[in-house]
């Protein structure tokens, strides 16, 4: 099993001046600990569950960006990147040059979306749900034409475009891997099946019943289920002194006999790098055994 750092609070004790240097700290510890994953939110507002729309916020692929110079081999990634953020030909771009720059490194980490709140503060358009959805199949279809060898038109309903041209290419092939996220059985989970690589689901206690529908869909549409890279959401909490760390590697294995291929979340008192070097000496290695 694999694990990935996601960094979703960057109001640090010594603000913004240092945040740059701290930041590129915490990357460099997490890639030389083994992490897999690396991965950053994308909002523009800091979300509830995390702490006040005030608190700082950074814009995903410049950080990502700045994430790439400080690592060497952790893949790097949105967890969860809403489709309605950005046009398709501005994401595809971004990934490819994340994945280029990187050497190879990018995941494109893609939803339906959800933040009102903080499309309506800076402007952007807030889709219905039912809009937002055909959007995400049309980005994923849109993309993986765009990483492919025709640079020709695309038409959809949300989207017309001339010529798909992207040059350099990603190096990541097929393509930079598309991971879907969000656990809706009828869309989002059937998305995956048909066009992602891997999903990321929320740990909760219908995981086993939506990996199971993941697998229905798969069926249904021709897919291998075991060539998707199962990942879900659960907070990397080790505690303060690493004193959860045996709690933390007893959940790892319940979510291994479940099928989980990968778990990314944050860390509970980052940018603290001695969290780190627990999870370095202790909870990667047996991640990596199971």
């Amino acid at each position: 099993m694999k694990l990935g750092l996601q960094i979703p609070d960057f109001t640090w004790p010594n603000g913004p001046a240092a945040l740059g240097r701290e930041l590129g700290e915490v990357a460099r510890a997490a890639d030389d600990a083994g992490f897999e994953y690396l991965a950053v939110m994308d909002h523009f507002f800091q979300i509830s569950v995390v702490g006040p729309s005030e608190n700082d916020m950074l814009e995903a692929y410049t950080t990502l960006g700045y994430l790439a110079a400080h690592t060497e081999r952790a893949k790097l990634l949105t967890v969860i990147t809403g489709v309605f953020y950005r046009q398709p030909g501005v994401l595809a771009k971004a990934v490819t040059t994340l994945d280029v720059l990187s050497g190879g490194r990018a995941i494109l980490g893609i939803g339906a979306g959800w933040n009102e709140e903080e499309s309506r503060g800076l402007g952007f358009p807030f889709p219905p749900t039912a809009e937002r959805f055909q959007m995400l199949e049309e980005t994923l279809q849109y993309v993986r034409q765009m990483w492919s060898d025709d640079d020709g038109p695309f038409s959809s309903a949300h989207i017309e475009a001339e010529r798909l041209l992207n040059v350099p290419q990603a190096l990541s092939k097929p393509h930079p891997p598309i991971m879907v996220g969000g656990s809706g059985e009828k869309k989002t989970l059937r998305f995956v099946a048909k066009y992602g690589d891997a999903c990321n689901i929320f740990n909760g206690p219908e995981l086993e019943h939506k990996l199971n529908v993941l697998r229905e869909h798969c069926e249904t549409e021709g897919r291998d289920y075991d060539e998707i890279t199962k990942t879900v959401y659960h907070p990397l909490d080790i505690g303060r002194n690493g004193e959860k760390a045996e709690e933390l590697k007893a959940e790892l294995s319940r979510l291994n006999g479940l099928g989980v291929d990968g778990v990314i979340g944050y860390v509970p008192g980052i940018p603290d790098l001695d969290l780190i070097d627990v999870f370095a000496k202790d909870v990667i290695p047996f991640a990596d055994d199971l």
